[in-house]
């Protein structure tokens, strides 16, 4: 079992930044693909950037593509969301996610970190 706890999240002025932090526990991550989803109310999550287990291989959504920016320390077990150039649509309920590299589906996620970017 893989445990995971986002922190980091607020509020913050359209323009402005932040850097979310995930620290998983339980299980080392270093082999999991860790990613970031989010969910803005009466929307559907959807995906917002994911890592390899190596760093090697980061994929971000075209959204945020540019803005964001994903990194990871296996030997502290801890992914990061650096979040500039934040928009009001950027405002969502940020999840941290881990999964096997051959399966599909993320296995474990944290309980979410609110941002919110005003206009």
């Amino acid at each position: 079992q893989v445990q995971l706890v986002e922190s980091g999240g607020g509020l913050v002025q359209a323009g402005g930044s932040l850097t979310l932090s995930c620290a998983a526990s339980g299980r080392t991550i270093s082999r999991y693909v860790m990613g970031w989803l989010r969910q803005a109310p009466g929307k559907e999550r959807e995906f917002v950037g994911a890592i390899s287990w190596s760093g090697g291989y980061i994929r971000y959504a075209d959204s945020v593509k540019g803005r964001f920016t994903i990194s990871r320390d296996n030997a502290k077990n801890t992914v990061h969301l650096q979040m500039n150039s934040l928009k009001p649509e950027d405002t969502a309920v940020y999840y941290c996610a881990a999964r096997r590299a051959e399966e599909t589906f993320y296995d474990y996620w944290g309980q979410g970190t609110q941002v919110t970017v005003s206009s």
